[in-house]
């Protein structure tokens, strides 16, 4: 089976670039993705494929049906959301959207899950069950996934399989991993309320900046006498607002950021942790606050036997030489994680990156992807998937 689905992904190889270019073209937002899915649907519709649309919000989903016995039921998941970015990569095929674009390879995902689909309604055997393919839009945002689950995606899904783009993996090459795969993300809304005054007369007020400080410096290191060093914690702060003018003294400080962490225990602890910290620092200045903490996203959590199908798949297809056991997690967060909740699943990297050139990373107005990498992806996908089958 292996040669047959290689020898489809080659002939395939010109339109998948031509389809990957398109969508790198015409990027949209998260939530926007209205253009993106059309184009997926009609791809899909040619072949065949079962298609149903405006699922969460603007996501896609095909199901190409099994004719066998298997009950089981294997989806597939992609994303197809842009960012913010404005791209400078010069490129014949660059954004035509001003300030939007393929950064984090999107397009490559779902070109790879249109691929996958392809190649499988072709290869002319009656598949023993079925499988789905899941378009998601708005991952950049960490909701996409959510909508889709209460659009009933997820309904009788008994595995699930995705990919990510990795410019650190060469192109040809792809990285698994086994276990945690991405961290957990949550939100903290934070206020410092103090009590205005005049800059020259500060034992009058209460400083909520400075305040606002010292529960940063606190929180930071907090963390490397509170928290196990052997489960990584990481807090940012990423935007502070508060203050009138330079000789006030502000009464109120808002900070925002963000939390991530790997294992389930840490991050039950974490809004009581925060919140101890927070309320000890302005209980000792006389200030008060409001803290919002806000649950994201979960780990990804790679499940053993699905990854070990991945595993095999691609070291049968590429050789030991182009498969990357990738021996630590990424503390960036997926919300491919949400669909594990209703079923296992795993995830792996795809390698994009030119052997020869500087590999600029993901999210930036330079990012590119070698383009080899997408039969690379959709020979690993499709014949994983032949090989969840084999599997009792």
């Amino acid at each position: 089976m292996l040669p047959q689905i290689k020898d489809l992904a080659k002939t395939l190889a010109p339109r998948l670039i031509e389809i990957r270019r398109h969508i790198h073209s015409h990027p949209e937002l998260s939530g926007q993705e209205y253009q993106t899915a059309a184009y997926v649907a009609g791809v899909l519709s040619s072949c065949g494929i079962h298609v149903r649309e405006a699922v969460g919000k603007t996501g896609v989903v095909g199901e190409l049906q099994g004719e066998g016995t298997d009950s089981r039921l294997l989806a597939i998941r992609t994303d197809m959301d842009a960012l913010p970015i404005i791209e400078r990569t010069g490129l014949d095929y660059a954004s035509r959207q001003s300030g939007i674009m393929h950064a984090c390879g999107h397009d490559v995902h779902t070109t790879v899950g249109l691929g996958t689909a392809m190649v499988l309604s072709q290869l002319g055997i009656h598949l023993p069950g079925t499988v789905r393919f899941l378009f998601q839009p708005a991952e950049e945002i960490a909701q996409g996934a959510e909508w889709m689950v209460k659009d009933g995606v997820m309904e009788n899904v008994t595995s699930i399989f995705s990919l990510h783009v990795f410019p650190s993996i060469p192109a040809g090459s792809v990285g698994i991993r086994h276990g945690a795969l991405t961290a957990a993300a949550d939100d903290i809304e934070l206020i410092i309320i103090g009590e205005s005054g005049h800059g020259a007369r500060p034992h009058e007020a209460v400083d909520a900046i400075w305040i606002a400080s010292q529960v940063i410096t606190t929180l930071q290191q907090a963390i490397s006498r509170t928290q196990n060093p052997l489960r990584p914690l990481v807090l940012t702060i990423g935007q502070i607002s508060g203050g009138r003018a330079p000789n006030v003294i502000a009464d109120q400080v808002k900070l925002l950021g963000t939390v991530r962490s790997l294992h389930p225990e840490t991050r039950a602890d974490l809004p009581a942790w925060i919140e101890r910290i927070v309320a000890n620092v302005c209980s000792a200045f006389g200030a008060r606050y409001q803290l919002n903490y806000r649950r994201g996203v979960p780990s990804v959590q790679n499940d053993p036997i699905l990854t070990q199908i991945v595993e095999l798949a691609a070291l049968e297809a590429w050789g030991s030489t182009h498969v990357q056991i990738l021996p630590e997690p990424s503390l960036g967060a997926e919300d491919f994680s949400m669909y594990l909740e209703h079923a296992p699943g795993t995830m792996f990297r795809l390698g994009v990156g030119y052997p020869d050139k500087h590999n600029y990373p993901l999210h930036h107005p330079l990012f590119e992807v070698d383009e080899s990498s997408i039969v690379t992806g959709v020979v690993t996908l499709a014949y994983a998937v032949y090989k969840y089958w084999q599997q009792h």
